[in-house]
């Protein structure tokens, strides 16, 4: 009995499994278009969420002015020197499960201001979390009468539960530091069916050529998508999860949905993208040689003894540039601007080297020397090392002002190639220096005998 009691429930159950199957409806997502009218729809009691240092109390429904509507958005940017914030900036974000957008093609608002203003940033998809699908359009001009204004949606497939409706950041730096009002009303996701002509970039347009290291992944930036609209052509910048990334060899190098490049072995790969199937201009051409040798354990000299240059050990000091490239027809060094990422790690790679300055005097003070004794610097040459070659370093005090230098010589045999080399130099041996009150440059000089280095840790010390 107990065997055939257990069968029949088995069975009962297997019915309704297959009952339910067949009559369950799978949940959907709203595909409300509207954000704000007359006030925030369908985002529950807590939307409003402020950028750190913000001004939490920027934002407020105004019920006096307003496009067609009983009320607007109302965003008071505050004075650069507000204690409770110095910029307005905040997302609107979904409370519970995010909408379907998949049949919009962008966000649309009125909008004016107290008077004439650029706004920093306004966009979409920003969500405190992921943040996989945001948008952003940059600059927006507001005038003081009603316009309106439009935020393309790069590919609206990708948007099947989006909860980050509208986020924007202010500041007031085109006003004199003085705050002002802006208004926004009637946002809302419409389908326009007059945004075309797409023209997705990454790595703003360029075809990038670079060195890569097995193991340090690199990320790609400049991501763009370029519509034609019914008021002219809208740029908006966008995350990485728009795009499809490809590679030629993916044994060598390939990115993932977040934009990120794994680099896992030596060879050569370009790395392409498209975003709903148009390809996208710019590409990321790698030449992996191997892994990368990283600069000796960082320096743990006291701070209050140093004055630095370039290292990630110190809060280095304001530099005008690392490479001046200098116009007078004879400079040939390439690199240094701007110093190369690798893993969070600051490097510069100077090569075509002959000579090159990094500088400290033209928007920045000098620096005082007068109390550091030394210099040190890391020092890597990326090829073969013959006798009469050297690295010259070179330091010009009072730039512009009875200016004089002084020159110290690294030798051939003080250097290794293809190996980091530590260089601890008085100060006192850089011959003709004298004062070091105002000193504006530094050198580096090779004459073309050593043509690629990596430095690091350029630090002055006592």
């Amino acid at each position: 009995m107990k065997t055939i009691f257990s069968i029949l429930v088995f069975m009962a159950l297997i019915g309704c499994e297959r009952e339910l199957s067949n009559d369950a409806e799978f949940a959907t997502f709203s595909t409300t278009g509207e954000v704000f009218t007359d006030l925030p729809i369908g985002l529950g009691s807590d939307f409003y969420f402020p950028f750190l240092g913000s001004k939490a109390t920027a934002f407020s429904v105004d019920e006096f002015v307003a496009y067609e509507s009983g009320a607007s958005m109302r965003f008071d940017v505050p004075n650069a020197n507000d204690p409770e914030g110095n910029f307005a900036g905040a997302i609107f974000r979904i409370e519970g499960s995010g909408r379907n957008l998949t049949e919009f093609d962008a966000l649309t608002f009125w909008a004016r201001a107290s008077q004439g203003v650029n706004i920093g940033e306004i966009g979409f998809g920003q969500d405190f979390g992921e943040n996989k699908f945001q948008v952003t359009r940059t600059n927006v001009s507001l005038g003081t009468q009603w316009a309106k204004y439009v935020i393309p949606i790069p590919d609206p497939s990708k948007l099947t539960e989006e909860r980050g409706m509208l986020w924007y950041s202010a500041g007031t730096n085109e006003t004199g530091g003085f705050g002002y009002t802006f208004w926004l009303d009637e946002v809302k996701f419409e389908k326009l069916g007059t945004i075309a002509q797409a023209q997705p970039a990454i790595l703003n347009g360029v075809d990038v050529e670079q060195d890569a290291f097995i193991n340090i992944p690199i990320t790609i930036s400049g991501l763009t998508q370029t519509f034609s609209t019914a008021s002219g052509n809208i740029t908006v910048n966008t995350t990485p999860s728009y795009f499809d990334f490809q590679s030629t060899n993916v044994d060598v190098a390939r990115a993932n949905e977040l934009g990120i490049v794994s680099v896992v072995d030596t060879g050569e790969a370009t790395i392409t993208a498209s975003l709903a199937n148009v390809a996208a201009a710019g590409s990321l051409a790698l030449d992996v040689s191997g892994t990368f040798d990283f600069a000796p354990t960082p320096p743990t000299r006291n701070p209050d003894d140093v004055v630095s240059i370039f290292s990630d050990a110190y809060t280095n000091v304001a530099v005008d540039y690392y490479n001046g490239f200098f116009t007078d027809g004879f400079q040939t060094t390439e690199g240094g601007a701007p110093p190369i990422d690798v893993n969070g790690d600051m490097v510069i790679n100077y090569t075509v080297l002959n000579f090159v300055g990094i500088g400290t005097f033209q928007d920045v003070a000098p620096v005082n020397l007068t109390e550091m004794t030394h210099i040190h610097v890391d020092i890597k040459v990326n090829e073969s090392i013959d006798s009469g070659d050297f690295i010259r370093l070179q330091l010009l005090n009072s730039v512009g002002n009875n200016e004089t230098s002084g020159d110290y010589t690294i030798d051939g045999a003080a250097l290794t190639a293809n190996q980091w080399v530590s260089l601890d130099i008085p100060l006192a041996d850089f011959n003709g220096l004298g004062d070091r009150s105002q000193i504006g440059l530094l050198f580096f000089i090779s004459d073309a005998t050593i043509a690629d280095i990596f430095v690091d840790n350029i630090y002055y010390y006592r």
